[in-house]
C-alpha cells in the first residue's frame, strides 16, 4: 500500500471530486449485459477509496455515490462549492462498431471533429432529460453544432493542468494496463467547461465491444483500473507540487522484498544501505522507475543509475540515491531529475 502526504500549497485540504457519469434514470451506454452508469459508479467508488486510505489528508467529493440522477450543471456545481483541486469524470465509451476499444481522456476544447463532437453530443445530450433545460443551459442545444461554436470563443485558465493529468491517466492505462491508446483528446464537454479547476473526462473502455465489456465487468480489471487512476492521480499532484516550489511529496511502502543491488555508472553515490540495529529503520530513496519484469543493470531504462531494486506487489521497483538523511537525497535530487523528471522521493522502514 502506498501513503502519500500531498503538500497542501494552498493551505486547504486538497480537494478531488469524483464524478460517475450518467446514474438513475439516466442509464448511459448500454451493453449486452451491463450499463454505463453501474460501471462509472463502481470505478468511482473504488478510486475514491482509495485515495481516502493512501492518501488521508485529500478530501473526497463524490458527484453521486448511489443510482441516481444528477443535472450536469448540478455535478460541476458540486465541484466548484467543494473549491475543487481536480476534476474527475468517469465514463465508458460505445459505438456503432464493435471493434472500437482502448481508453482516452479528455480535456475541454474546441475540437470539432467528427469523432469528438458525436461524443460530446451523446454526453451533453443528457441535459434534455432535464425539465427546462434550455433556461438552466443558456439556450445550448446538445445536438446542434452551432452551439459548440461558444467553447472555440472560450478561455481555459486549468487547460494546461487538465492535459498534464490527463497524459498521466493515459501513461497509466496503456504502459501499465497494457490497454489501446486512444490518446488525449480535446472536446466539447459542458460539464468541464462549468468546472473551475483542472479536469478530465475519461472513458475507460467500449461497452458496445462485447470483449471490452466483459474486462471492464470483471472485479480484477476495475481494481486494477482504479490503482491506475490513483497512481496518476499521485504522479500529477506530485508534478503539481514541485512546479509550485513546495516541498516534495513522500510515499511509504511495504517491503515484501529486497533484490540485488544494480550496477553504477555515477560518480557521487549514496551510503551503502547497511545499518545494524534491532529497531526499524527510516530510508530515503528516489523511485525512478518500476517494470513488470527485473531490469538488467545495463538496461537503458536504467540510463546507468546505480539503484536498489525491490518487489512491491506485481512490480518491480529502482530506487536510487538510498539514504537515511532525507537532506542528502532532496539534494542529489535535483541531479537525477535531470534524467528522470518524473522521479519522487520515498520513505520506508527496514
Amino acid at each position: 500500500m502506498l501513503l502519500l502526504c500531498v503538500p497542501m500549497w494552498a493551505e486547504k485540504t486538497y480537494t478531488v471530486v469524483l464524478d460517475a457519469g450518467h446514474g438513475g434514470k439516466d442509464p448511459g451506454a448500454v451493453g449486452k449485459f451491463s450499463y454505463e452508469k453501474d460501471l462509472n459508479l463502481t470505478l468511482a467508488l473504488q478510486v475514491g477509496r482509495l485515495i481516502s486510505d493512501q492518501y488521508p489528508d485529500v478530501k473526497v467529493v463524490y458527484t453521486r455515490s448511489t443510482d441516481v440522477f444528477i443535472p450536469l450543471q448540478e455535478r460541476a456545481d458540486i465541484a466548484n462549492k467543494n473549491n475543487a483541486d481536480l476534476f474527475i469524470s468517469i465514463h465508458a465509451n460505445s459505438s456503432e462498431s464493435k471493434d472500437a476499444k482502448g481508453v482516452e481522456t479528455f480535456i475541454l476544447g474546441s475540437d470539432r471533429t467528427e469523432a469528438n463532437l458525436s461524443v460530446a453530443m451523446r454526453e451533453n445530450a443528457v441535459m434534455k432529460l432535464e425539465s427546462d433545460y434550455k433556461t438552466t443551459y443558456q439556450g445550448f442545444d446538445p445536438n446542434s453544432i452551432d452551439s459548440y461554436i461558444m467553447f472555440e470563443l472560450m478561455q481555459n485558465s486549468y487547460m494546461d493542468q487538465s492535459l498534464r493529468f490527463a497524459e498521466q491517466v493515459q501513461k497509466r492505462f496503456v504502459g501499465h494496463l497494457n490497454r489501446k491508446d486512444r490518446g488525449v483528446q480535446q472536446a466539447a464537454f459542458w460539464v468541464l467547461l462549468k468546472t473551475a479547476c483542472p479536469s478530465i473526462l475519461f472513458e475507460m473502455g467500449f461497452i458496445s465491444n462485447p470483449e471490452e465489456e466483459r474486462y471492464l465487468n470483471e472485479n480484477a480489471s476495475m481494481a486494477q483500473m482504479a490503482d491506475a487512476l490513483v497512481n496518476a492521480f499521485a504522479a500529477y499532484t506530485h508534478r503539481e507540487a514541485v512546479k509550485k516550489g513546495v516541498l516534495t511529496i513522500e510515499k511509504e511502502e511495504k517491503e515484501e522484498s529486497r533484490v540485488k543491488s544494480q550496477e553504477s555508472r555515477v560518480e557521487e553515490q549514496s551510503e551503502e544501505w547497511r545499518v545494524e540495529s534491532d529497531k526499524p529503520v527510516t530510508y530515503f530513496a528516489l523511485q525512478i522507475c518500476a517494470a513488470r519484469t527485473p531490469l538488467q543493470a545495463d538496461d537503458t531504462k536504467l540510463k546507468g543509475v546505480r539503484c536498489e531494486c525491490r518487489k512491491v506487489g506485481d512490480w518491480y521497483k529502482y530506487y536510487a540515491i538510498i539514504d537515511t538523511n532525507r537532506d542528502k537525497v532532496v539534494e542529489k535530487q535535483k541531479e537525477i531529475k535531470k534524467l528522470f523528471p518524473d522521479c519522487w522521493i520515498t520513505k520506508f522502514e527496514k
